[in-house]
């Protein structure tokens, strides 16, 4: 990388149709606009475009990446540091699959605009609370939180209301199409692409197979799609290595032998699990998570249909299937205010962009059905999600603004 840019306890875990006319942008939002943004030269772009999935799960995954590189793994570690300082990565770490472990629901709330900053301060004060953004609708902060279990997720939802005196919209996951939020950044794209399934990972793949590699998959959407069950059993060395892992993995070159030591658990033994782990699709991904927005994609929207319950799937599978649709899912109407039940989400360098690639969705999945487009104003906070216990920070976690 070239020249960079510088650098409460209490109640549970604190710590309509239409949307609204686009408002002028707020000088002081956490996701307007860097005026620098670190000069990214060629092995950061391949650092972080061929690594966002199939980080190793060896005991020096780090001197792997390297190799493929054509690097030293000190260079390695040395770039994803000043990332990770940078905030153009969030960390280097699992993905955990909605519906595959603890308990997680999109909420959302309409907010009469001079309380929004407040009830999105208080929103934040609750540990299970990962995503939090301000968008472009009248029901406009929409919040995702993931807690180890339903009376946690659920107590949090209740305290909110009570604090706040407003209501909450509780839209859990009924079906995944695509769930990722990993996409390629400078790679020549396809017109569409086919979603690697839930838990693509192989024992066969931690030692060398291509999906560990970072490589494309073919596999057809359906195959990736999932309706959340019970979440899978987890015994209480799981829950200790999810908890070590959550905020990323430590950029060290033996990074599992640190997460043993975190979880109590040996090298050898977190290798094991953490491949079973993706194994079972209760990790989607393990690699490098970037920040969309300080890699240049400044507008995001979150776009919502109301399908005919008969042809949703059919809907949100081809969907899945068009290129730059990072998240695609069902979830539950909430009658009468909210009728939507499809939604995906769209990036783009800006808001002319996100427009072209909606309107250009597949006709035959989705038009002339209402819709809406929420783009994204404020980023109130963006982490990963907490299903374990905390630990302390992990040296690929730094902290930024938003």
């Amino acid at each position: 990388m070239q020249q960079a840019l510088s650098s409460g306890s209490g109640s549970p875990a604190l710590s309509s149709r239409s949307s609204t006319a686009a408002r002028a942008p707020v000088a002081s939002a956490p996701c307007a606009p860097q005026p620098d943004r670190p000069v990214l030269d060629a092995l950061d772009r391949r650092l972080l475009d061929e690594h966002q999935r199939g980080f190793p799960v060896r005991e020096t995954p780090f001197a792997e990446i390297a190799r493929g590189l054509g690097c030293e793994a000190d260079e390695v570690l040395r770039r994803l540091a000043a990332l990770c300082r940078h905030g153009v990565v969030s960390r280097v770490g699992p993905v955990f699959a909605p519906g595959r472990i603890g308990a997680s629901t999109l909420a959302a709330m309409a907010v009469p605009p001079a309380r929004l900053e407040s009830v999105a301060a208080c929103v934040n004060r609750y540990r299970a609370v990962n995503h939090n953004y301000e968008r472009e609708h009248d029901i406009n902060l929409w919040f995702v939180l993931a807690a180890p279990d339903a009376d946690e997720l659920d107590g949090a939802l209740a305290d909110v209301r009570r604090r706040t005196g407003l209501e909450v919209l509780d839209l859990r996951l009924e079906r995944a199409y695509h769930i990722d939020l990993g996409f390629p950044l400078w790679r020549r794209e396809s017109a569409g692409r086919g979603a690697a399934p839930v838990g693509a990972g192989t024992s066969g793949a931690r030692s060398n197979g291509a999906e560990r590699c970072g490589a494309e998959s073919s596999r057809a959407v359906p195959a990736g799609a999932y309706t959340p069950g019970r979440p899978a059993a987890l015994d209480a060395s799981d829950r200790r290595l999810v908890g070590a892992i959550q905020d990323g993995l430590p950029l060290t070159a033996r990074p599992y032998a640190a997460v043993a030591r975190r979880a109590g658990l040996s090298e050898v033994q977190v290798m094991d699990r953490l491949g079973r782990l993706l194994d079972d699709g209760v990790i989607k991904r393990l690699g490098v998570v970037v920040r969309h927005r300080e890699l240049g994609y400044r507008a995001n929207a979150m776009v919502v249909f109301d399908v005919p319950d008969h042809r949703v799937d059919a809907a949100g599978e081809q969907l899945a299937r068009v290129s730059r649709v990072t998240l695609c899912y069902r979830r539950g109407r909430h009658l009468p205010l909210w009728p939507y039940n499809l939604y995906c989400m769209i990036h783009g360098r800006d808001r002319a962009e996100v427009m072209g690639r909606v309107d250009g969705l597949p006709a035959d999945a989705v038009g002339g059905l209402d819709r809406a487009v929420l783009f994204s104003r404020r980023r109130f906070r963006q982490r990963g999600a907490r299903y374990g216990p905390d630990h302390a920070p992990a040296s690929s976690k730094v902290r930024v603004h938003g």
